[in-house]
């Protein structure tokens, strides 16, 4: 089967981020007691009062990052950092013309980059700043850099950092980004038919070597715990699972979600009614979904409820005519 990996990662992730706006922030006992009850498809409403299929930042950041991937065809980092500027200011890559659910250090560091146009300072470094802002939209940046057969494996992991590093630049937040784009690199060179759960552990294996080279990445490496062994994290109960838009708890969450279910739609749904930072989890967890499952594990109303889906679809077939 012919497969457009730049679609399956993207539509995985875009769907993920409209299915979760409509419960976001909501906590999981207030999805479950809703006159609706839990979340069984796309929705309308919630808190921004949005169309059912509509994504939000997630989304909109992760297109941004991909069209200037298309359009300069290598990972530009000045062009990225104009992309963002355009959804911010103009609502370029959004379904109706205007940004929203903007999180706090993203807007910091593109307003940052606006005033002094330097993508080294742009990106928030304190420990404070690291919530999962870049996580969300880096996955074009990994497609891309496991693709690339000119670069060393350090020299993707260094463009990894800096994309990540242009509006979350603390090292917790790389190397999250970092472990994500290990996951994504596996995904994408399995040749067997490896569970789900093996392919991401052999992901984080490789992440974790490559970080545990360098001693000064001890004590960042610690947050991660809990994805070192991925059988003990699918042991544990949903209720210990957090999804906030803490970086750690994030990624934690979504490849809980990924190696607890056995189908794209059951992954995407048990992320969404943890409820807290829906949206993001569920496009973070969406986008290896896809990877893994493929476009047409997506439920096809889920796809026919997302506006402008044959603009993904056509900038996809773009990326993957150059890569």
């Amino acid at each position: 089967m012919n497969r457009n990996i730049w679609l399956d990662g993207m539509m995985g992730l875009i769907v993920g981020d409209a299915l979760g706006v409509p419960v976001q922030f909501m906590e999981k006992e207030e999805i479950i007691t809703r006159k609706v009850g839990q979340v069984k498809g796309m929705e309308s409403g919630g808190a921004y009062n949005m169309p059912a299929g509509t994504w939000s930042d997630d989304g909109s950041m992760a297109l941004a990052t991909l069209d200037s991937i298309v359009n300069n065809k290598k990972i530009d980092l000045q062009d990225i950092m104009e992309c963002f500027c355009k959804w911010e200011l103009e609502g370029k890559y959004t379904q109706y013309g205007e940004a929203f659910d903007q999180g706090n250090t993203c807007t910091e560091a593109i307003y940052r980059y606006i005033k002094d146009k330097n993508i080294d300072t742009c990106g928030c470094k304190d420990e404070n700043s690291n919530g999962n802002g870049s996580l969300m939209r880096i996955l074009p940046a990994c497609i891309f850099c496991s693709l690339d057969k000119e670069l060393s494996e350090e020299e993707k992991m260094g463009l990894i950092h800096k994309v990540s590093g242009l509006t979350h630049n603390h090292l917790r937040s790389k190397m999250a980004c970092g472990l994500y784009y290990a996951m994504v690199d596996t995904l994408l060179r399995r040749e067997d038919n490896s569970s789900l759960k093996d392919i991401l552990q052999a992901g984080i294996n490789k992440g974790l070597k490559f970080y545990g080279k360098d001693a000064k990445n001890y004590y960042e490496m610690a947050h991660f715990t809990r994805l070192f062994y991925l059988d003990e994290l699918k042991s544990l109960d949903e209720s210990e699972m957090r999804s906030g838009g803490y970086v750690i708890e994030t990624i934690e969450a979504a490849v809980w979600g990924l190696i607890t279910t056995d189908s794209l739609k059951e992954c995407m749904l048990r992320i969404v009614n943890l409820g807290h930072d829906t949206d993001t989890v569920s496009a973070v967890a969406g986008g290896l979904a896809g990877l893994y499952y493929g476009v047409d594990a997506i439920p096809e109303d889920w796809l026919q409820a997302i506006k402008q889906k044959e603009y993904i679809e056509n900038m996809c077939k773009k990326a993957s005519e150059f890569y």
